[in-house]
């Protein structure tokens, strides 16, 4: 069975959207670094993350040799090495200071391209990965001068200085999902603050050289107005804990990459970061980027659940024939690789929106911030949910191997499942989608925007843009239906409206992919996309297009 060497140079696709988006001498050298970065995580990162997963998964030391509570967490050396190879790479640190070859900054679509690429061999990794992207983001816009004197070259090291990961810690054990019922308690101290309190479900602790942490302040007011922001070190300088006790680990069903905790702040030292009672709107800032990070995950689990299954086919034999012979296993793959690349398209699309909305320096508006918002909430309830798919599908192509350890598609599977919780379920999500359509009206700017570029598709792919213009219709005639009922109906339709914008999109977004590149292939995959998600043909398919297409979407020599 073929193995994959390289996840960058096996994935056409990938480099396609790259010289897309990256331009120039940005380009040149991002295409050597991710070249050598897809050989790493496709080889020696791949290796480590199978004994983390089985055999080295974190441990918690409560006590040493002497009693003494030390609340150290163990991780193995292949784990540490990963993230020394991972954070020197600057996934982190060259999304806010200049990479040394180039004399410039780099960018969030360079950074989520590496997070793409890791997260098809290490998932649970990228967790940490993305708090530390979301501890730095906060650090570099709300901290004060101190503050970022402390702690961003640490969080923004390539190799330099000690690195300092990051995490959030948000979720308290009476609270979930409703933030403000957060009670942690932050008590002035002079200039500082003292925290005191329980954090239940702390990724990456023990890990993280600085946490961000919603606390609030005494005397400040109920529910998530009332919470302040503040970043707290895990150890003192001497080397100490930080009035942090670790209670316990997480047994999780997947990403046991990072040690999640529950932890205990017992006058632990914390500074403000930002304006009191502000917490929650920045961490929500912070949020949407680990949406987008979630997103990220998603598509890698979706493209390795993918090549395994597409490998495994052209290798195993059954009734005397390869499993790529029969016209189930070819119409399963073909519908496989034509969502996870119009998916693909559809999240880096949207990281080069977040981009823009995220440079000071790059004039933008509300609407366009608001409507970044709402296709962060859609694709990352999309991508999560088809990131299980994907899984499934893989493991059902493997038939009992895809059911033992020894192949990575049970641990893809465990990976994956997470993704529909973390950064909010489907249920919050489709809130999210309704606070902004009630907000900003973003449902008439993704309208809009829709239509347009459904209009100015050439002639050739306009049979195709009729099928998805009549799913807007059907859109905007249940945004009319919803939008003067009472909340209960509202609330209760948000996630199907989430859905079919969803859907909408990402067939928009694989017209134009045919459009803006050419070529028969992005024509098909277009045509088994749409087909697809409008469920043409649904019973009888006369046309079997997955099986004539197979050679040019599937095939081993397949190019963009």
């Amino acid at each position: 069975m073929k193995k994959i060497e390289n996840f960058y140079l096996e994935d056409p696709h990938l480099q396609q959207l790259m010289r897309h988006y990256l331009k120039d001498d940005f380009y040149k050298w991002a295409e050597g670094e991710l070249t050598e970065f897809g050989e790493m995580c496709a080889g020696a990162i791949d290796e480590r993350a199978v004994h983390t997963d089985r055999e080295g998964q974190p441990r918690l030391i409560k006590y040493n040799r002497f009693g003494e509570e030390v609340s150290e967490i163990w991780v193995n050396e292949g784990y540490k090495k990963t993230v020394e190879e991972t954070y020197n790479k600057g996934i982190v640190g060259y999304i806010h200071k200049e990479i040394p070859e180039l004399g410039s900054k780099g960018n969030y679509l360079y950074s989520y391209a590496q997070g793409y690429l890791l997260s098809q061999t290490e998932p649970g990794f990228y967790c940490p990965v993305t708090l530390t992207m979301a501890t730095a983001m906060l650090l570099d816009k709300y901290g004060s001068d101190d503050v970022k004197e402390t702690f961003m070259k640490h969080v923004l090291s390539t190799g330099e200085v000690e690195l300092y990961e990051g995490a959030t810690f948000l979720t308290e054990r009476q609270g979930g999902s409703d933030v403000g019922a957060n009670a942690v308690r932050a008590v002035e101290n002079g200039m500082d603050y003292e925290l005191y309190g329980e954090k239940y479900f702390a990724s990456n602790s023990g890990m993280c050289g600085v946490a961000m942490v919603l606390a609030r302040i005494d005397g400040a007011r109920g529910g998530t107005k009332g919470l302040s922001l503040f970043a707290v070190p895990w150890r003192e300088k001497d080397g100490s804990l930080n009035g942090i006790h670790v209670r316990r680990l997480k047994d999780k069903l997947g990403v046991r990459a990072v040690p999640s905790a529950e932890i205990e702040f017992d006058g632990a030292k914390a500074y403000l970061v930002g304006e009191p009672n502000k917490g929650i709107y920045y961490m929500m800032e912070a949020l949407n980027l680990s949406r987008i990070c979630n997103a990220i995950a998603s598509i890698g689990i979706m493209r390795r659940a993918y090549m395994e299954a597409r490998n495994y086919a052209f290798y195993r034999e059954a009734f005397g024939e390869k499993l790529t012979h029969y016209p189930m296993i070819k119409e399963s793959l073909v519908q496989l690789a034509a969502k996870q690349e119009v998916e693909t398209s559809a999240v880096f699309r949207l990281v080069e929106m977040f981009d823009l909305v995220s440079n000071d320096g790059i004039p933008t508006t509300e609407d366009d911030a608001a409507h970044t918002r709402l296709l962060i909430a859609i694709l990352k309830k999309e991508s999560a949910e088809q990131a299980i798919h994907f899984s499934h599908e893989a493991i059902e192509m493997h038939g009992g191997n895809g059911y033992i350890e020894d192949f990575v598609l049970p641990r893809l599977l465990r990976d994956a499942q997470v993704l529909t919780v973390w950064e909010g379920t489907a249920n919050i999500l489709g809130l999210e989608v309704l606070r902004l359509i009630k907000k900003h009206r973003v449902h008439e700017l993704f309208l809009k925007e829709m239509k347009n570029e459904l209009s100015g598709l050439p002639e050739k792919l306009s049979k195709l843009g009729s099928t998805v213009l009549e799913g807007v219709t059907v859109l905007e005639s249940v945004l009319d239906q919803v939008a003067n009922a009472d909340d209960d109906t509202q609330t209760y339709h948000s996630k199907r409206i989430a859905e079919l914008m969803a859907r909408i999109y990402e067939s928009v977004v694989a017209l134009s992919d045919a459009a803006l590149f050419g070529g028969e292939r992005r024509r098909m995959i277009a045509e088994v996309f749409i087909e697809n998600a409008w469920k043409k043909n649904e019973w009888l398919d006369t046309e079997m297009r997955s099986l004539q297409y197979f050679d040019e979407i599937v095939g081993l020599n397949v190019k963009v």
